[in-house]
C-alpha cells in the first residue's frame, strides 16, 4: 500500500511559512523545521557553512606536524584506499603537496594483493626510501599494529579517517576522525576525501614556507576530487557534506583536470551538466573498476596526469575494465538469485541474507550485495575469496535502521576475523569454518536488536500529483534540494489511478521499461512517460503483466529526459500496483 507522509506539525509550518507546502514539508522530513537552517539546507553557501578545520580534535597538532614537513624537506607519503573516495583524497594531498613543492609521494595499496589499510611490507619499504611521516586517507583507524611497527622505525603517522575506531586507538602522532570520542567538531559525517581537503585547508591555515605563493581561493579548485568522494561514497549530503557536493560539482564542470575530462567523454558524460547521479551512477564506478579488476594507480594516475595521451589511455582502460566488471558482477548476481530462488522454494529468506562462493572475487561483491540488499529489503552479507585461507565480503544494510557495523558487532564473537565500514555498508574477514553458521549468527544477531534498530520499510510519497499539466512545477520545486544522496533522497511524488497508453522496451537486451500514460481533464488529454531501468530485476514478474488499458497508480521521482528534444518531465518509477487504491 502506497502512503503519503502526514503533513507537517503546525508549529513547524509555521516557522517554515515562507515556503510552499512541498518545500516546507520536504524540509520538516529532512528534519529542518527552523528558518535559518532551511536557508542554509536550500542555499548552501562556502563562506558561510564551511567550519573552521583547526576546531577539529587533533587537527591543530596534525595541521602543524605537515607544516613543519614541507619546512624542513621531510620525504611525506600519502597513504589512501583504493576506492572512490581514498583515490580522489589521495589526489586532494597530491595537488596540494605537488603545489607547495613538498617531497612527498602517494602509496595505494593493491586490493588482492595488499589488502585494506596499512600493512608491515608497505610501511617497511616506505621506510627504506626515506619516508618520515605517513598521512593516511579512509583508512588505518584500526591499525593498530601496523601504526605502532611505523613508530618504531621512526615514521610518524597522521591517520585521516572517518570509519568507526575500535575501543583500542592506534598509537598515532594524530588522529583526524570525526566519529572518535572527543570530537566537538559540529559535522562528523565527512567521507575520506573530504576529510582530506579540511586537512589541506587546515595546513594552508597554519602556513609554511611559501604560503604567501598560493593565492587565496586556490583550495577551492581541489573540491572536484573532495566533491566526487563525497558523492561516490554515499556518505549523508547534509551539512558540510552538502557543501562540498555542491562546489564539488560546479568545480566539476569546469574542471581543467585532462584526466577528468576523458573520463566523462569514455562514459558519456556531459561534463559541463554533470550531476550527483552522473558521479554516481557513471564516474564512481569506473573508478572503483581499477582496484576491482586491475591496479588502483590506474585511476589515481588517471587524475594526476597533465599527458592528454596518457590519460586517453587510462581513461579507456578504466572504460574496459568496468565492462568487464559488470559482466563477472552479472554472473555473481544471477549465481546468487538462483540460490536464492531455491531457497524460496523450500521456505522463506531469514531476516539476514549471507552466502558467498570461493571462485567469487570479493572486489565485485559490494555492488552485488547492494542491489540484493535492495530487492530483499534486509541485510544482505556475501563472500569470496581471493587467495589464501580468509574469506572477504561485502555486506550492505537494505533497511532503514539497520546497521550492518551494529550486526556484526553484536555477532562478533568467534565470527569475523575483521570488519568495518558505515551503517549502511561495510567490509569483513571471516574464517572458511565461520561460513557455514554465518547467516544463523547474524539472523540472531538481527533477533538480539530492538524493533526499532531494525525499522520497517514503507513506501511513502510526498505529495501527490492531481494534473500532469503540473510535473514541471513539482519538478522545479524538488530540484531546490540537490545535490541528492544519503540523508536527502529525491522527493517521491504519487500519481494515482492513471491510464496506461503504451507498454514498451529499450536497452540492448531489452530490459528497461517505458510506459506512456494519459489523463484526461475536462475534455483534454495529457500524457506523459515512466521508466524504470532493470524493470524485471527490480519489480519481477508484475511488469509481464502491464498492458494498454490498465490503470495503475504508481510512485516516483521526476526528472527531465535528458535525451528527448526538449527535455520533457519524465517520471523514474520506484514502485507501481494496478489498480490500488491508495491509502492517505
Amino acid at each position: 500500500m502506497f502512503t503519503l507522509h502526514k503533513p507537517i506539525a503546525q508549529k513547524d509550518r509555521k516557522e517554515l511559512e515562507e515556503y510552499d507546502e512541498l518545500t516546507a514539508s520536504l524540509l520538516a522530513r529532512r528534519g529542518i523545521s527552523k528558518a535559518e537552517d532551511a536557508e542554509a539546507f536550500l542555499q548552501p553557501d562556502y563562506d558561510k557553512h564551511i567550519g573552521d578545520p583547526l576546531t577539529m580534535l587533533n587537527m591543530p597538532k596534525a595541521a602543524e606536524r605537515i607544516s613543519k614537513a614541507i619546512d624542513e624537506g621531510e620525504r611525506i607519503t600519502v597513504w589512501s584506499d583504493y576506492d572512490c573516495d581514498g583515490i580522489p583524497g589521495g589526489v586532494v594531498l597530491h595537488d596540494f603537496f605537488k603545489k607547495v613543492e613538498a617531497h612527498f609521494t602517494n602509496y595505494i595499496p593493491h586490493r588482492h594483493l595488499e589488502g585494506f589499510g596499512l600493512n608491515i611490507a608497505g610501511i617497511k619499504k616506505l621506510k627504506e626510501e626515506g619516508t618520515k611521516l605517513i598521512i593516511t586517507v579512509d583508512c588505518g583507524i584500526t591499525d593498530v599494529e601496523q601504526v605502532s611497527y611505523a613508530n618504531t622505525l621512526g615514521i610518524d603517522v597522521i591517520i585521516t579517517d572517518h570509519h568507526l575506531p575500535s575501543e583500542i586507538l592506534p598509537p598515532a602522532f594524530a588522529i583526524i576522525d570525526p566519529k572518535q570520542e572527543g570530537e566537538t567538531y559540529p559535522f562528523r559525517d565527512f567521507c575520506g576525501g573530504g576529510l582530506a581537503w579540511k586537512v589541506v585547508c587546515a595546513v594552508l591555515a597554519v602556513g609554511f614556507t611559501g604560503r604567501k605563493k598560493i593565492t587565496k581561493g586556490w583550495e577551492k579548485w581541489l573540491l572536484d576530487m573532495a566533491g566526487l568522494a563525497t558523492i561516490a561514497d554515499m556518505v549523508p549530503l547534509l551539512g558540510e557534506n552538502r557543501v562540498l557536493a555542491k562546489y564539488g560539482l560546479m568545480v566539476m564542470r569546469k574542471s581543467k583536470r585532462i584526466g577528468f575530462q576523458k573520463l566523462c567523454s569514455v562514459s558519456r558524460v556531459n561534463q559541463r551538466y554533470i550531476t550527483e547521479d552522473d558521479v554516481g551512477f557513471m564516474i564512481a564506478p569506473r573508478v572503483n573498476a581499477a582496484s576491482r579488476m586491475g591496479n588502483p594507480r590506474d585511476a589515481f594516475d588517471l587524475f594526476t596526469t597533465e599527458d592528454e595521451n596518457h590519460a586517453d589511455v587510462l581513461a579507456k582502460e578504466l572504460e574496459r575494465i568496468n565492462r568487464s566488471r559488470r559482466a563477472l558482477g552479472a554472473a555473481v548476481t544471477r549465481a546468487a538469485h538462483a540460490r536464492l530462488e531455491e531457497r524460496k522454494l523450500h521456505g522463506k529468506l531469514g531476516a539476514v541474507i549471507a552466502m558467498g562462493d570461493v571462485d567469487w572475487r570479493p572486489g565485485l561483491l559490494g555492488l552485488v550485495a547492494n542491489s540484493l540488499a535492495e530487492e530483499y529489503a534486509r541485510p544482505v552479507f556475501l563472500w569470496g575469496r581471493d587467495g589464501g585461507v580468509s574469506l572477504k565480503g561485502s555486506c550492505r544494510a537494505g533497511s532503514k535502521g539497520v546497521s550492518v557495523v551494529e550486526l556484526m558487532q553484536v555477532a562478533e564473537k568467534e565470527t569475523f576475523v575483521e570488519f568495518g565500514g558505515h551503517a549502511a555498508s561495510g567490509g569483513f574477514v571471516v574464517g572458511p569454518e565461520a561460513v557455514f553458521s554465518l547467516e544463523e549468527r547474524l539472523c540472531k544477531a538481527y533477533d538480539s536488536l530492538s524493533k526499532k534498530d531494525k525499522g520497517e520499510r514503507i513506501e511513502f510519497a510526498d505529495a501527490e500529483i492531481a494534473s500532469i499539466d503540473t510535473l514541471s512545477e513539482h519538478l522545479t520545486r524538488a530540484l531546490k534540494f540537490a545535490p541528492f544522496g544519503m540523508g536527502n533522497k529525491k522527493p517521491v511524488f504519487l500519481l494515482a489511478r492513471i491510464l496506461l497508453d503504451k507498454v514498451s522496451w529499450f536497452g540492448k537486451g531489452e530490459e528497461h521499461l517505458r510506459l506512456t500514460l494519459i489523463r484526461t481533464n475536462e475534455g483534454s488529454t495529457s500524457s506523459f512517460e515512466a521508466i524504470a531501468f532493470y524493470a524485471k530485476r527490480e519489480f519481477g514478474d508484475a511488469v509481464q503483466h502491464l498492458a494498454p488499458r490498465d490503470t495503475i497508480t504508481l510512485i516516483g521521482n521526476l526528472e527531465k529526459d535528458q535525451f528527448t528534444r526538449g527535455q520533457p518531465v519524465r517520471m523514474k518509477i520506484v514502485a507501481f500496483s494496478k489498480n490500488l487504491v491508495y491509502n492517505i
